[in-house]
C-alpha cells in the first residue's frame, strides 16, 4: 500500500547556531540545552532538544519544527526543502 502525509501546517524556525537564536527558542519550550564549543565561535554551537524519542541534537542550518501537539524536533535542512514549503 501507498500512502501520502497528510497535508498540516507546521511553524519552524531555521537555527543558525547563535546564542541568541537559542535563547529565543529556550522561550518556546522548557528542556532546551545550548551548547557552545570553546572557545565560542559564532554561528557554531547547537541545541539539544529533549523529543519523544529522545535528546536530539540541531545544529547551524537545522529547522525545527513545532510538531501538531506542540513538542519540538529538529530537522535537516535538505530533508526540510524536500517535504515542507512556505504557506501564504
Amino acid at each position: 500500500m501507498k500512502f501520502r502525509k497528510k497535508p498540516v501546517v507546521i511553524e519552524a524556525f531555521q537555527f543558525d547556531g547563535t546564542p541568541a537564536a537559542a535563547i529565543k527558542l529556550c522561550e518556546l519550550s522548557q528542556g532546551l540545552r545550548f551548547e557552545s564549543p570553546l572557545p565560542a565561535k559564532p554561528g557554531r554551537g547547537k541545541i539539544i532538544i529533549p523529543t519523544l524519542e529522545g535528546e536530539m541534537a540541531a545544529n547551524p542550518g537545522d529547522w525545527i519544527i513545532r510538531g501538531v501537539k506542540g513538542e519540538l524536533y529538529p530537522c535537516k535542512p535538505d530533508i526540510f526543502e524536500a517535504t515542507y514549503e512556505p504557506v501564504g
